[in-house]
């Protein structure tokens, strides 16, 4: 019955994915600004993870949103899942492609965002930064990792930290126990769960940076309904997700008035909304 259940998911993933198209958030304007990495997951670029980007327009980050599409075969989502020697490569070339835009853009903060697969390539990126060098944020939506994935070395490498939204409505973040996790673990993904708090950093070190975020039943107003697609829902990310992306420090006051709506600016909500104004990533309707 699972594995019928994953087979169907990942047909309707196959379906959702499209071919390449533009970046129309990647301006030299937007990029002198600042610069968000959005990863998609397994199933490449998608309409799916083109929400993620149009919903961090719509709430207000002005920065440079690029989609990155890291896979290695269309249509080839458990090749892609599996791939970790392969993964690992691609995540040096995606930090090279980090350090050379700090290079011409020096001073521009860099935020990672990950769904899913991508949320693993989010933390693999950071890991792959050379000596000295880091990104200002990185943000996790239901992460394809084990709840046991030391993440000492990203939060080291986050200024900000990291955040991680997970629910325990991700049925998919459970098929993991099947087909395995991005780092190749047989168990629920941390995306479902939560991450594992070492007792030695619960209070101490890096996992200060952590921010760990649990699914609540308010999201559903903004798209999320607690499985693992929605996790990605425009509105969500405009409401939740954008608010991270454009504040300065990260703290658990932070995560409290994001959660009660109380950390954007009067007006600021869904104001840009660019994306539906202008065309850009076709809604497809």
């Amino acid at each position: 019955m699972h594995r019928c259940l994953i087979l169907i998911f990942l047909a309707g993933l196959a379906a959702g994915a499209g071919c390449a198209r533009s970046q129309p958030f990647v301006t030299p304007q937007r990029l002198d600004r600042g610069l968000v990495m959005v990863l998609t997951g397994i199933e490449g670029q998608s309409r799916l993870n083109e929400d993620i980007c149009r919903g961090l327009n719509d709430g207000g980050v002005n920065w440079a949103i690029e989609l990155v599409d890291w896979t290695a075969l269309r249509g080839g989502l458990l090749l892609n899942l599996w791939s970790e020697q392969r993964n690992h490569q691609r995540a040096e070339e995606l930090a090279d492609r980090v350090v050379r835009y700090q290079a011409s853009h020096p001073g521009r903060p860099v935020a990672l965002l990950g769904q899913s697969g991508g949320g693993a390539m989010a933390v693999w990126i950071a890991e792959a930064l050379p000596p000295g060098g880091r990104v200002e944020a990185v943000v996790l939506l239901a992460a394809s990792l084990s709840p046991g994935y030391q993440l000492d070395e990203a939060l080291t490498r986050a200024g900000r930290g990291v955040i991680s939204f997970h629910s325990r409505k991700d049925w998919v973040c459970a098929s993991t126990a099947v087909t395995g996790t991005m780092d190749g673990e047989h168990t629920l993904s941390a995306g479902r769960v939560g991450f594992d708090v070492p007792a030695r950093a619960a209070s101490l070190g890096p996992y200060q940076k952590l921010f760990q975020v649990a699914w609540h039943e308010q999201m559903e107003q903004s798209g999320h309904v607690g499985g693992h697609l929605t996790s990605g829902a425009r509105d969500f990310v405009a409401r939740y997700v954008a608010p991270m992306i454009r504040s300065e420090k990260w703290d658990d006051s932070l995560i409290k008035a994001v959660l009660a709506g109380e950390a954007l600016p009067p007006g600021e909500a869904g104001a840009v909304d660019a994306g539906r104004k202008e065309g850009l990533f076709p809604d497809g309707q």
